[in-house]
């Protein structure tokens, strides 16, 4: 099994990132709205080509793995997101690729991946530890192990947002961001925008119950989700713990919040009325928090819609919703 290297991620290797990134994507588009009297700008990373900002950590990752490492293809973890950019830029670079997946994962997140080319290994997100089976198979088969957020390469592959995010306001409104409203799982999407936007406050917000980052943050030491954490439709952001690598970059950058599932619900449908973007859960939680006041806003907030892979039924089902 290959492993990523022990090394530190770095606001330069964030540019670095980011250059790739531009190489082969156009940037998403930054959207200017208004919340009470207040201007904030959207990061629409739904519109990705895979739905979802993942496309970038995956890309950065796999682009920097040698001739040798790609014959032995990859084995990535994830809840369905992270899974299709390693799918996506696998199928670019000709690689082989296994993605270990919850089986209560959304059906559309299974089918994508499938139809990206990648082989699917699932598991039972209550029972089975995920890192473990993933460490096996990749042992098992020699290949490299790409983590969904403890992996430096994606941590400086997901900063590539920030980098997008800051010349575009630039652009747009002469400024950057004073604060940017991430969604939050693991804490790479987060420890990137950190690294890529240092003059920046970062707030993660996560969903009730789910707040390990928030109560690592507070302890000033890694803490695990509670055996007991309510259910939540935010699959994306369902992980059990921060790593060593996330933590030592977002204790010292970072703060964070918590919303509700009706908040979530809320911003869902806000965002399809007012923005016209469909967003799931776990990517329309950061606009949740600035809707719920959760966040202070100042003019120069941005905020980043981080995902679009909901089926329909589901959407359909929050659209008709009061709560």
């Amino acid at each position: 099994m290959s492993v990523a290297p022990v090394r530190t991620p770095t606001q330069a290797g964030v540019l670095r990132a980011a250059e790739k990134v531009a190489a082969i994507l156009p940037p998403t588009p930054l959207l200017p709205f208004t919340i009470g009297n207040l201007q904030v700008w959207a990061k629409a990373e739904c519109l990705q080509p895979i739905g979802v900002f993942k496309i970038r950590g995956a890309w950065h990752r796999l682009s920097d793995l040698s001739a040798e490492e790609r014959v032995r293809g990859v084995v990535g973890v994830s809840s369905g997101n992270h899974a299709q950019g390693v799918a996506w830029a696998a199928r670019r670079l000709g690689m082989q690729a296994a993605i270990v997946m919850p089986a209560d994962a959304p059906r559309v997140k299974l089918a994508r991946v499938r139809e990206l080319g990648a082989e699917v290994v699932t598991y039972d997100r209550a029972t089975q530890d995920r890192d473990a089976i993933s460490q096996a198979l990749a042992a098992e088969r020699g290949a490299t192990l790409v983590h969904a957020f403890g992996d430096p390469w994606v941590i400086e592959g997901q900063g590539s947002v920030g980098v997008e995010l800051a010349l575009q306001m630039e652009a747009l409104a002469g400024v950057g961001p004073t604060r940017i409203i991430t969604p939050c799982g693991g804490g790479g999407l987060a420890a990137g925008l950190a690294l890529a936007c240092p003059d920046a406050q970062i707030v993660a917000v996560e969903p009730v119950g789910w707040d390990d980052v928030g109560r690592s943050l507070a302890a000033g030491s890694i803490q695990r989700v509670a055996t007991d954490a309510p259910p939540t439709s935010c699959d994306a952001l369902q992980t059990p713990a921060t790593w060593p690598v996330n933590f030592a970059v977002l204790r010292d950058r970072v703060t964070a919040t918590t919303v509700s599932e009706a908040e979530v619900r809320a911003a869902q449908r806000y965002a399809f009325a007012e923005l016209r973007l469909v967003l799931e859960p776990g990517g329309a939680i950061a606009l949740a928090a600035a809707l719920a006041g959760r966040v202070p806003l100042d003019g120069r907030t941005a905020l980043i819609l981080s995902g679009g892979n909901t089926d329909a039924a589901s959407f359909a089902k929050v659209l008709a919703s009061v709560g």
